[in-house]
């Protein structure tokens, strides 16, 4: 394990969330199909066959907040991982995978009553579908010494039943109003409702997400209107809202400006997009906690974003700080945060 930030030196940021290992499995299209209709997209696979596949790549230690906390190490902020994985291999892996990284993993708590988590991502072209399982940990916050108490607490998904964890970070950052809350929230998260999830929400300094889930967040519609999205999760009390949206770029606003980012150009093509919402979001926040305003920050995720899909896995892509800045200078003059147009 790593060892923890030198004292008298906190943590730019503390990542909180599941620790996956993530097995990237690539299917020949001949094998399967994709079946379209109102309601969406879906995989199809023979029935009781066996289907061949490649073991195209693994993640040691994947996960949303995984993701976000080698993202922001290597844009070369100090960083921990607050996070839970099994008495077993893969979760000795995940924690030297973290430690190769520069994340501190003195956060990270082994658990000999529940193995580590594991995802199957199913990759079909530069799509997937990913097969998630989340342990049944026993999650509680740990009391941070003082010299560690970070500037910005980054919260993602948590896992299954997670109410009394969330409910206490929630308690510890009431209790410290200093620190910053950046709140992506996960699938499970989402699913509790925005009601449950209220205090996160009310306490955040930003939220990150993508249009599906603003809509499905606020009871809206993702075919609204970028600034009618911004302004219902803003709505729920954060101080800053990014929503991303795909090809189509990002929005954000702090409830008196309202911005737009398009993608970053490239030539090169996608390969898996596994990922890019995490090295957005990474970005993004790693930005702000460096003193950015949130259209510097927002011009630069993008960037990382891009680089990511064009490798397979969710972090094979991940820039470090001077090769983002050199890739952002070389970015066409029309490239940039606009206001976006109400």
């Amino acid at each position: 394990m790593t060892a923890a930030a030198p004292i008298g030196e906190r943590f730019d940021i503390i990542c909180i969330g599941d620790v996956a290992v993530d097995l990237y499995l690539t299917l020949a299209e001949e094998d399967c199909a994709v079946e379209a209709d109102d309601a969406g997209r879906r995989l199809l696979l023979p029935f009781g066959a066996k289907v061949a596949c490649d073991v195209t790549a693994t993640v040691a230690a994947g996960g949303n907040s995984a993701n976000v906390s080698v993202g922001c190490s290597r844009l070369g902020l100090r960083v921990a991982l607050a996070a839970y994985v099994g008495n077993d291999r893969v979760g000795r892996e995940a924690v030297e995978a973290l430690a190769g990284e520069g994340v501190d993993s003195s956060l990270v708590t082994v658990d000999p009553n529940a193995p580590t988590n594991r995802n199957f991502v199913l990759r079909v072209g530069h799509e997937r579908t990913i097969l998630v399982h989340h342990e049944q940990h026993r999650c509680r916050w740990p009391t941070l010494e003082a010299a560690h108490v970070p500037a910005w607490i980054f919260l993602s998904s948590v896992g299954r039943d997670a109410h009394e964890y969330e409910d206490e970070i929630a308690d510890w950052l009431e209790d410290h109003p200093q620190v910053s809350l950046a709140f992506g929230p996960g699938t499970l998260q989402i699913a509790r409702g925005a009601q449950a999830m209220e205090r996160l929400y009310r306490r955040a300094g930003l939220v990150i997400c993508n249009r599906e889930e603003a809509a499905t967040i606020t009871g809206g519609s993702a075919g609204e209107e970028p600034a009618v999205l911004l302004d219902r999760m803003l709505a729920l009390g954060s101080a800053n809202v990014v929503i991303t949206d795909g090809s189509a770029g990002a929005y954000g606003s702090d409830g008196t400006r309202y911005v737009e980012v398009p993608v970053f150009p490239d030539a090169a093509p996608v390969v898996d997009r596994t990922g890019a919402g995490d090295a957005f979001a990474a970005t993004l926040v790693a930005g702000i906690a460096s003193g950015l305003s949130l259209d510097l920050a927002l011009a630069r995720a993008p960037v990382n974003s891009m680089r990511v899909v064009q490798a397979v896995g969710s972090q094979a892509g991940l820039l470090h700080r001077d090769d983002l800045e050199a890739l952002l200078a070389e970015a066409p003059s029309n490239y940039g945060v606009r206001d976006l147009t109400i």
